[in-house]
């Protein structure tokens, strides 16, 4: 696919604006969007604007140091740009961030309570737990440096008292995130209130992680859930030390995927399990 042009790119972050202004994630001037749109320059939603009014030539061309580059003279980048490029630059794979306080994940924000635990299989698979990073006064590094914690394993984050981010490879996954982020949040709040949140089981978490692997999603950088104190991530899953213990290890994994007492493997799979196998058989013989 065609890289965006500028102005794709700007007419891209005015629709997100609208979604977001129209969901009632912002009042007033609230929120800020950010597109990189080559290594050194990035755009920005402008300070002072409802984002319910933000045109294309209103966006504002900042270089990586946050100095504005291109803009009309009257308006001024968004105050939390310093966030934004810290991210942009610390984050791979990233080139679009999105702020906002939509209602739900901001009263967990507020109420400093992170969305970790393993409930919602599409948000196990897609965002894993979302941290709760710690107080900062707006417009100044101390939110990038809270952010920075938690940058490597996460997309989402809820800032203390503040409100919501999200990151994507361009501004409508990073908007898709904080929509799904804002359910869980949501459907998580409801669930509270009836009295009972359930969490996955372990083993059907595992399979779950097993999914991104088969969907080649990363499994370097991400982070998992929580059930109860337990972090379940990509180290729940990896296979051990030695022959005896890979073979274990593959074949407690693959129980895991069993439907109907069927289990699926590949050829190489089933020849790894053959062969660690045979040589544990041998290595018991030759004692």
């Amino acid at each position: 696919m065609a890289e965006k042009t500028e102005r794709e790119l700007r007419a891209d972050i005015v629709e997100v604006c609208s979604k977001i202004y129209n969901n009632g994630w912002v009042a007033a001037n609230d929120g800020n969007v950010s597109v990189m749109i080559d290594d050194n320059h990035a755009i920005c939603t402008p300070t002072g604007i409802s984002k319910g009014r933000i045109t294309t030539d209103m966006l504002i061309k900042v270089d990586m140091d946050g100095n504005m580059t291109e803009g009309e003279k009257e308006l001024k980048p968004s105050s939390e740009i310093k966030m934004h490029l810290d991210i942009l630059k610390n984050k791979p794979g990233v080139t679009s961030v999105v702020h906002a306080h939509p209602p739900y994940s901001t009263a967990y924000a507020v109420a400093g309570i992170p969305l970790d635990q393993c409930i919602l299989p599409e948000i196990v698979i897609s965002l894993g737990h979302i941290p709760l990073t710690k107080y900062g006064t707006p417009s100044t590094f101390e939110i990038p440096d809270s952010v920075r914690e938690h940058l490597k394993d996460n997309f989402v984050f809820l800032l203390e008292n503040h409100g919501a981010l999200s990151t994507g490879e361009n501004v409508f996954q990073a908007y898709y995130r904080m929509e799904s982020m804002e359910l869980f949040a949501k459907i998580n709040a409801i669930a509270q209130s009836l009295g009972n949140v359930n969490t996955i089981s372990e083993g059907n978490v595992k399979k779950l992680l097993k999914l991104r692997t088969q969907w080649g999603m990363d499994t370097e950088n991400f982070s998992g859930c929580r059930i109860g104190d337990r972090l379940m991530n990509y180290s729940d899953i990896k296979n051990g030390t030695g022959s005896e213990n890979n073979n274990k290890n593959r074949v407690a994994d693959y129980n895991l995927l069993q439907d109907n007492d069927k289990i699926t493997l590949t050829r190489k799979e089933l020849q790894d399990i053959i062969e660690s196998t045979v040589k544990s058989i041998l290595k018991e013989i030759s004692r």
